[in-house]
């Protein structure tokens, strides 16, 4: 049995644990892996080693910091074949989406290769007679990030690329449920030279989270995952006064205007709402259906009906199945919830099966509609593939009902009216905004950034607001006298050779 190992003061070395975790290829149930809990011990170590390389890695030239970044996007392309391949055993994704995956984190660790233009401070002379102001911006120390199973090499890439370049030093708690993609992150970052202690990996479960964010040593913590562990982790590492950054849940919506290319709201619909077995937090869970637009819904259920997961292997495999069986057992239930709410169920795929894989974790496309917003399958977040459509008269009527929705990461409108996609983006009270876009996920150089139930914190993920999360300014003013100036003479001259 494979035993993943944890990454400590630049080894890799098997954990003491008494504690190991399964982890399973969710289209089988076959265990490929053990994962330990990390001991306290090992905890410790991993910190001490975070911190004793930050008093070196701060110093190291921001050129040379980019140079690293540099030479590990390198690494990642040339592997992403490889990192798909292990995304796909360990999570199911089909391998465009994988691929998708790891090119989304190259990405990210390209905008940090820019770290030295992201870095400068401000100067203004003479704010007073002969006093000058400047600021610098400097590393806070010690970060660390908590990832989740759905994107198991982008959201590591979201994090610890950016922290490191800014001079950081990062310690990775990836998800126990699909740890070997990290995990060859984490080797090829090593490859590209990485110095060591400057990345840590620790697995395990709440025990270790809680030394993450309990001890004085860390200054940072970036999550991604659902709403309760987000609400969690937030509170409690504030409450021990660290920056924190949370992304939560989610439930999009997608509105449709009558004017909008009805060809291109079905082919996006169905993509958006189902891909990756819903299991992301931009995916579009709910379609609103403005006027004369409602009139297509029956052409999207039959686009749906079409749609099937599978395999990996299988190039006609549209997406794969959930990570876990009780992650399916909570989809199953929800899609009852709806039938018992009277939401009208038009497709169930609750008793999909898929030949030669008896025992994977398959949910078939389901969609409901005659949805209300008291309905528990309107207010939870199911993260599976349900679509779920609700009709409204006009587009002040769809502003209204998305903006009372608690969460805010991701929103679309499908239009052909300037006037109807201004008043929509202008209104919306959701931090990312897609113009006949399914899911408006922004390249790095711009920030991640949901709003509302959908994230806790000040500065958001990737882009400059990470910048600013995994650094501090420090202003100087300064005064010099003109009788400082030495004496001009023969032992002024500057050698220039």
């Amino acid at each position: 049995m494979k035993k993943v190992p944890l990454f400590i003061d630049g080894e890799f070395i098997q954990s003491t644990s008494n504690e190991w975790i399964d982890v399973t290829n969710p289209a089988t149930q076959e265990v490929i892996a053990q994962v330990p809990c990390a001991t306290d011990a090992e905890m410790a170590a991993a910190i001490a080693s975070a911190e004793k390389a930050f008093a070196t890695w701060k110093e190291v030239a921001v050129p040379e910091r980019a140079r690293v970044m540099m030479r590990y996007g390198a690494l990642l392309k040339e592997h992403q074949e490889e990192l798909a391949g292990i995304i796909c055993e360990e999570l199911g994704k089909t391998h465009e989406d994988a691929m998708g995956d790891v090119w989304r984190g190259i990405e990210v660790v390209e905008h940090a290769a820019n770290i030295p233009s992201m870095l400068m401070g401000e100067t203004v002379e003479n704010v007073a007679r002969n006093i000058d102001t400047y600021s610098y911006t400097q590393p806070l120390g010690v970060c660390a990030g908590i990832t989740p199973f759905n994107f198991p090499a982008m959201i590591p890439l979201w994090m610890f690329p950016l922290a490191i370049a800014c001079g950081n030093t990062f310690i990775l708690k990836p998800s126990e449920q699909d740890p070997l993609t990290p995990m060859r992150l984490v080797e090829l970052f090593e490859q590209a030279g990485a110095p060591k202690g400057v990345l840590q990996v620790v697995h395990g479960t709440k025990p270790q989270v809680d030394e993450l964010l309990e001890n004085p040593v860390i200054k940072a913590i970036s999550f991604v995952g659902s709403v309760g562990v987000g609400q969690y982790i937030y509170k409690k590492g504030t409450d021990n006064m660290k920056r924190v950054q949370a992304f939560l849940g989610a439930k999009n919506h997608m509105v449709v205007m009558p004017d909008a290319n009805k060809d291109a709201v079905i082919n996006n619909i169905v993509g958006a709402s189902v891909g990756a077995a819903g299991q992301r937090c931009m995916a579009i869970s709910v379609g609103v259906f403005v006027g004369e637009a409602q009139q297509w819904i029956p052409e999207i259920k039959e686009k749906l009906a079409a749609v099937r997961p599978g395999h990996y292997s299988d190039p006609e495999a549209a997406y794969g199945p959930q990570i876990t069986p009780q992650a399916k057992a909570r989809i199953l239930s929800l899609i009852e919830t709806g039938k018992n709410e009277d939401a009208n169920c038009v497709l169930d795929g609750s008793d999909i099966e898929v030949e030669g894989y008896p025992n994977g974790n398959w949910v078939g496309p389901t969609m409901f509609t005659d949805v209300k917003a008291d309905m528990d399958i309107y207010k939870e977040e199911i993260f599976g593939p349900v679509f779920l459509t609700m009709n409204v008269d006009s587009l002040d009527e769809a502003i209204e009902l998305i903006n009372n929705n608690p969460y805010g990461n991701g929103t679309s409108i499908f239009t052909n009216s300037g006037g109807a996609a201004r008043k929509y983006q202008h209104n919306i009270l959701v931090g990312q905004v897609g113009i006949n876009i399914p899911i408006p996920v922004p390249l790095p150089f711009f920030s991640f950034t949901g709003w509302r139930g959908s994230f806790a914190g000040d500065q958001h993920a990737y882009g400059k607001q990470a910048v600013k999360f995994y650094t501090e300014t420090k202003t100087i003013t300064a005064r010099w006298f003109d009788n400082d100036i030495p004496a001009s003479g023969p032992n002024m001259s500057i050698n220039l050779r």
